[in-house]
C-alpha cells in the first residue's frame, strides 16, 4: 500500500495503468445523469496516507475511475444566511474522476455504513483529512471508506491555498492521464453521483461483495465549506446521502459556482447557517480556530441551535489542524508503540513549513473527540437516536458577523464551555486554537504551551498520582457523555502517564 513521504505534502509515483475492468451502473436521475461508468484501476493509488500496512488491519485498498456527465447549479437569487437555498440546474459537462475505496477484507466485519470523504485539496493535491484524524475509529468499527477526488485542483492542478502539492495528472500521467475534471461548479453533482453509485445494486461494484445500508458524506476544512453549500443547496435535490459529518467549517461556505472560500472572492454570507429543514442527520464539529476565525470569518457568526437533525460539537482546547494530523496520524495504526504515539502528542515548534514562534497544538482532544463524533453520527444514522446536545464554547466578546470574537478563559488559560475532555479539565498543557499568526501552518495549528513542573505542583499537590486520579475521573466523564469512545481509554491513560513527565 502507498506510504507517505516526510512532511505529508508529496505523494509517490506508482505503476502504470493496465488491465482496466469496465462496469456500468445506473444512477438515479435526481443525482445526475442516467448512467455513470465505474472502472477498476489495478495497482496502488497515489494518495497521501499512513506509513502502515492496511492488510495487517484487515482492510484492502482499491481505486476506481468514475465517468459521466455532471450538472452545475445556480441560485435564482443571492445566497441567504439562513441556508434555505433553492438550486436549479445550470449546465452539464462530461467528467472522469477517481475514487479510492478502503473496505474490510472479510465481508463479515463490515458494519454496513460507508463514509464518503470529499478529499481536501488545500495542499494542492488530494488529502484524506478526515480519514487521517479518525481512521482508528473507522477501521476498528468496520466502516467502508470512499475518498472522492471531487475538486479540480486534485485532478488537474491550478491555484491552491498552500500553493504546493502535485495533482494526479502530473504525479502519474500514465495512470491518471484519462481523468478530466470540468471545474468545481460540477463538484457537487460529482459527489452526488458517487453517493448514488454506492446505493445502486451491489454498490455498482465499488465495494466488492459488500452491500451498504447507509452512506454518509464527510469532509474537513475546505471540503467542509463545500459540504455546507452541498447540504443547503444540493442535498434536497440529490438525496444521495443518509447523513453528514461536516468538520471544521468557518462562518461561510463555497459558492455554488465552485468558488472556494479562500482565493477568489465569493458572494456567500459570512454568517451562513445550515438550513433548518435538514433532510438527514448532520453533525458538525467546530474547533476553537473555526469558531474565532483565521483569515476567514469565524463560525461564531453562523451559530444556530440544535434541532431534530442537527448537532453541533464545539470542542475546547482544539485547533483547526494540529500535530496529530501533521505527524502522529501517519504512524497511528493502532499497534504503534505507546511511547511513539505519546511523543506525537508533545507540543513542538517544528512544522513542515519550518520553525514556528509557538509550539503547535498536539491535538489530543481533536483526534479523540472526532473519533467519538464518527461513532455518534454512525449510531444516529443507523438507529435514529440522536446524540445529546452539547454546551457551546463561552465567548468573552463577539458573536455577530463582522465582530472579533474572543473566548472566555479559565484560571489556567483554557477555554470555558464546549465539549469537555480531560486535557482541558485536568491540564498539563495550555491548549488553544490560536497559534502563530505569521505562519499558515501555525495559524491553523493552534498552540500548546506546556505547563512547568512548578505550575503542575500547584495544580496537583499529590504529584503524578494525584494528576492521574483526576485525569482518569475526567476521562470517564467524557466517555460517559459519549465524547470519547471507550476503546481509547487505556491508550489515553498510558499516554497521559508518559507525557506528565515531559513538563519543563
Amino acid at each position: 500500500m502507498p506510504r507517505s513521504r516526510k512532511g505529508g505534502l508529496a505523494a509517490a509515483m506508482h505503476a502504470a495503468l493496465g488491465g482496466l475492468l469496465l462496469m456500468t451502473a445506473t444512477v438515479p436521475a435526481a443525482a445526475g445523469p442516467a448512467k455513470a461508468e465505474v472502472t477498476a484501476v489495478p495497482g496502488k493509488p497515489t494518495l497521501l496516507f499512513g506509513s502502515y500496512d492496511l492488510a495487517t488491519l484487515g482492510y484492502q485498498m482499491d481505486e476506481y475511475f468514475v465517468s459521466g456527465t455532471a450538472t452545475s447549479y445556480r441560485l435564482p437569487g443571492p445566497p441567504t444566511s439562513d441556508g434555505m437555498w433553492r438550486a436549479q440546474a445550470a449546465a452539464t459537462a462530461p467528467y472522469t474522476t477517481r475514487v479510492v475505496v478502503l473496505r474490510p477484507s472479510d465481508p463479515a466485519k463490515f458494519n454496513g455504513t460507508v463514509l464518503v470523504e470529499w478529499f481536501n485539496v488545500t495542499a494542492g493535491q488530494d488529502t484524506p483529512a478526515d480519514y487521517m484524524v479518525a481512521h482508528r475509529e473507522m477501521l476498528r468499527r468496520g466502516y467502508a471508506y470512499v475518498g472522492v477526488s471531487a475538486q479540480q485542483v486534485g485532478v488537474e492542478g491550478g491555484n491552491s491555498i498552500m500553493g504546493q502539492g502535485t495533482p494526479l495528472k502530473k504525479v502519474d500521467p500514465a495512470r491518471y492521464g484519462k481523468l478530466s475534471h470540468p471545474g468545481d461548479a460540477y463538484s457537487y453533482d460529482l459527489f452526488s453521483q458517487v453517493g448514488a453509485l454506492l446505493k445502486a445494486p451491489k454498490a455498482s461494484g465499488l465495494l466488492g461483495p459488500l452491500a451498504p445500508r447507509h452512506v454518509i458524506g464527510i469532509g474537513e476544512s475546505q471540503s467542509a465549506a463545500f459540504l455546507v453549500t452541498y447540504v443547503n443547496a444540493i442535498d434536497p435535490l440529490a438525496r444521495a446521502y443518509d447523513g453528514f459529518f461536516i468538520h471544521s467549517r468557518f462562518g461561510s461556505g463555497a459558492a455554488i459556482d465552485g468558488t472556494r472560500v479562500a482565493g477568489a472572492p465569493t458572494s456567500v454570507p459570512n454568517d451562513l447557517r445550515f438550513r433548518t429543514d435538514l433532510r438527514v442527520p448532520l453533525l458538525t464539529l467546530i474547533t476553537e480556530t473555526d469558531l474565532l476565525g483565521a483569515r476567514l470569518p469565524g463560525y461564531h457568526a453562523a451559530r444556530q441551535p440544535d434541532n431534530a437533525k442537527l448537532r453541533v460539537w464545539e470542542v475546547a482546547g482544539t485547533s483547526h489542524a494540529d500535530n496529530y494530523l501533521f505527524g502522529g496520524a501517519f504512524i497511528d495504526s493502532g499497534h504503534a508503540p505507546i511511547a511513539a504515539l505519546a511523543k506525537a502528542f508533545v507540543p513542538t515548534t517544528d512544522s513542515m513549513m519550518g520553525k514556528l514562534s509557538v509550539p503547535l497544538n498536539p491535538g489530543m482532544p481533536h483526534h479523540y473527540v472526532v473519533e467519538a463524533a464518527i461513532a455518534a453520527l454512525g449510531g444516529w444514522v443507523s438507529s435514529g437516536r440522536a446524540p445529546a446536545s452539547t454546551p457551546r464554547l463561552e465567548l468573552e466578546s463577539g458573536g455577530k458577523a463582522g465582530e472579533t470574537a474572543t473566548l472566555s478563559l479559565d484560571a489556567n488559560g483554557l477555554a470555558r464551555g464546549g465539549v469537555r475532555t480531560p486535557w482541558v479539565d485536568v491540564p498539563t498543557i495550555r491548549l488553544s486554537g490560536k497559534g502563530d499568526p505569521n505562519s499558515f501552518i501555525g495559524m491553523l495549528g493552534g498552540s500548546g504551551a506546556p505547563m512547568t513542573k512548578a505550575e503542575l505542583a500547584k495544580l496537583y499537590p499529590g504529584g503524578k498520582d494525584d494528576y492521574l486520579k483526576r485525569f482518569t475521573a475526567a476521562l470517564d466523564a467524557a466517555i460517559g457523555a459519549g465524547h470519547i469512545v471507550r476503546e481509547d481509554r487505556q491508550e489515553i491513560l498510558d499516554i497521559a502517564a508518559i507525557n506528565y513527565d515531559t513538563a519543563p
